[in-house]
């Protein structure tokens, strides 16, 4: 039997919860009799009962249930305000193109605070100009909020450049509780870093820039595949583990190492899959010199890893301006101590000619040093240690065979200087 709008128990009756029960398990219920019931007046539409209705009403009932809504007339009577801020909260809910229609308009002849987010779950691109609109010019500050809050509820949709540039706008706003609001939804965007370290080299409020700050600390950093060289038998020096494990520490997400040999090893199969595929893994080639790893292992890495889901890969270390600035000053220092006038000498291991000529001739005149190959025999590596005088660095990244070979003061690779490990951490830890 279809129930009717004359059955329902009055409120205040213990029969009218067990009754809207029954009603809401109904296989078939016929919505019209209650809609009209509505319309009419003849039937309160309290919470309870709205909120049982429009889980059987379609697109169609869902617009005349809101049209009704939208016809009351306007009360200043607080009980009245909040009764119908309850229903229409259950009642706008529907996402159908004639419920958008009717909220267009509505809103089209005057803007209210509680239709605002309703247009955004609507989810359609084409009110992004609106919400926009009425949340950057001046007016009201609840309504420019709720504009705003409307478009953090149908944030997917919208397009990613003009919401960001606004929402970066808003975080300078003189309204503090809507800058806060733009900071907490700029947060949520795929370019969140990105974003709120734009913000922040901006003048703020005080609490808005907390508050940023807070964002940019909470937010997960994408996986770190570090590439190294290896010792023989796959040995990685103790100093990059180190360094890898400060990462995970300070980042609080995996960074991995791997190692280059002469034939380039696929993606163990046993390691566990990215969890999350929308935060790619950075690939990151910890390579001081522009060689044949960097030229052809660090591509064919790459494009291992891609076959297992999204990957950001980042020029090799000798390339970056910060670390050849590191190197620059490091070698300054080494022939302040030493007391000479001719360029200090960094050594580095053999090349082949063509793009490392050119990058070795681009680092002489950044560090003003000279750069010399070491040879990779025992012996010529001892005569080679006998032979320097003077101010002389090793483009060695971790201990190895040149390392070693020469004395303590001279030897220690780069890691173990201060300078190289605080900049290496910083400018990793500083990624995406």
């Amino acid at each position: 039997m279809t129930p009717l709008p004359s059955q329902l128990p009055p409120e205040g009756s213990p029969e009218r919860w067990p009754w809207l029960q029954r009603l809401r398990r109904a296989d078939a219920v016929a919505t019209a009799p209650w809609l009209e019931a509505v319309e009419q007046g003849s039937l309160p539409a309290a919470s309870d009962l709205v909120a049982v209705l429009v889980e059987k009403l379609d697109g169609a009932g869902s617009a005349r249930l809101l049209r009704w809504w939208l016809s009351l007339p306007v009360s200043s009577e607080p009980v009245v305000v909040t009764q119908r801020l309850e229903l229409l909260d259950l009642i706008g809910r529907r996402r159908d193109p004639a419920c958008a229609a009717l909220l267009r308009a509505a809103i089209a002849e005057r803007p209210s605070v509680a239709l605002l987010p309703l247009l955004g779950h609507q989810r359609d691109s084409h009110d992004f100009a609106c919400l926009e609109q009425l949340a950057r010019q001046a007016g009201p500050s609840p309504l420019r909020r709720a504009a705003l809050e409307g478009l953090a509820v149908g944030l997917s949709v919208w397009p990613q450049a003009a919401l960001q540039q606004l929402l970066l706008e808003l975080c300078n706003d003189l309204d503090g509780p809507l800058a806060s609001q733009a900071v907490d939804l700029l947060a949520r965007l795929p370019s969140a870093r990105e974003g709120l370290e734009q913000v922040l080299g901006r003048p703020l409020n005080p609490v808005t820039e907390a508050r940023a700050r807070r964002r940019l600390a909470s937010l997960p950093r994408c996986p770190l595949l570090l590439v190294v060289h290896g010792r023989a038998g796959g040995v990685i020096p103790e100093e990059l583990q180190a360094l890898a494990r400060d990462l995970e520490r300070r980042r609080r997400a995996p960074v991995r190492l791997q190692t280059l040999s002469g034939n380039v090893a696929p993606p163990d199969p046993a390691a566990p899959v990215q969890e999350n595929v929308s935060r790619p893994l950075t690939l990151v080639p910890l390579l001081l010199l522009p060689g044949n790893h960097v030229r052809h292992d660090i591509p064919a890495i790459a494009a291992a890893w891609r076959r297992r889901g999204p990957l950001r890969r980042i020029p090799f270390l000798g390339a970056w301006p910060s670390w050849q600035g590191a190197i620059a000053d490091e070698l300054a220092e080494l022939a302040a101590s030493h007391g000479q006038d001719s360029p200090p000498l960094l050594l580095h291991h053999p090349l082949e000619p063509g793009v490392a000529d050119r990058y070795l001739a681009h680092l002489e005149r950044r560090c003003s040093a000279t750069c010399q190959a070491a040879p990779y025999t025992a012996t010529d590596l001892e005569d080679l240690a006998l032979a320097i005088r003077g101010a002389v660095l090793p483009l060695a990244l971790a201990a190895n065979r040149l390392t070693e070979s020469l004395p303590a003061a001279l030897g220690a690779p780069l890691l173990q200087r201060p300078r190289f490990q605080a900049l290496l951490l910083d400018q990793l830890e500083a990624l995406p």
